[in-house]
């Protein structure tokens, strides 16, 4: 489990303003695979991960969904909502047992407003997951299913979180089926091995050579 001051966005908060912050926190144990809010649902704050992974996902009107990213421990979610006091534009849901903080909009403008610092940093991780987006959305456009599932296996891998096969689908914005080929086409090479859940590189020089990462390192506890 993690503390306030290892969240990026607070690490320039002093003891103090810390325990201001914890004041505010209302913590939250969940189960794997529960709701923490819902698609269309009013916002109300954000979310502060401590413990365990949760995902964001977009459902479409078809009933199709697309993971929009995984975050870990020292992560948040629901801030993209914190400005505009709008609804949340997809659902978050636990990837296995969490401890999660809620922290309520106006009480967090009240400590912003004395802590400029966490505004700049805030600021700053909405500005980097904003070019991640735009580096997968030109994933999306031109790579291939094999290309886009190899940046996430190796992500996984790094990361040590395992999705189904459905849910990597779902991460790589391709169908089901057509990830299920590739992993067998790819376990049949001798580049990965799958057992489940688990995917296990086996030669990371060539599923490195096949995917193109972003020009820029993300945090070890978000996959975008």
């Amino acid at each position: 489990m993690v503390e306030l001051r290892e969240f990026r966005i607070f690490s320039d908060l002093g003891p103090k303003e810390l325990a201001e912050l914890d004041g505010l926190v209302r913590k939250i144990k969940y189960g794997r695979g529960e709701i923490i809010f819902q698609e269309g649902a009013p916002a109300f704050g954000f979310y502060c991960i401590f413990e365990g992974r949760v995902k964001l996902v977009k459902r479409t009107l078809g009933g199709k969904k697309q993971i929009l990213k995984l975050v870990g421990p020292g992560e948040i979610i629901g801030e993209t909502t914190l400005f505009d006091k709008g609804v949340h534009v997809a659902y978050a849901k636990t990837i296995d047992k969490a401890l999660v903080g809620f922290v309520e909009r106006g009480d967090f403008f009240g400590f912003l407003s004395k802590n400029i610092s966490v505004a700049f940093r805030l600021f700053e991780k909405l500005s980097e997951e904003l070019k991640a987006f735009q580096c997968k959305l030109a994933e999306r456009s031109y790579n291939g299913s094999k290309e886009r599932l190899a940046r996430i296996i190796i992500k996984l891998g790094e990361s040590g979180i395992e999705l189904s096969r459905t849910e990597l689908a779902e991460m790589a914005g391709v169908s089901s089926k057509t990830a299920i080929r590739t992993l067998g086409e790819l376990e049949e090479r001798g580049v990965i091995t799958v057992d489940d859940r688990k995917i296990t590189v086996l030669d990371p020089k060539s599923l490195e050579q096949m995917a193109e990462p972003f020009p820029f390192t993300l945090s070890e506890n978000l996959i975008i």
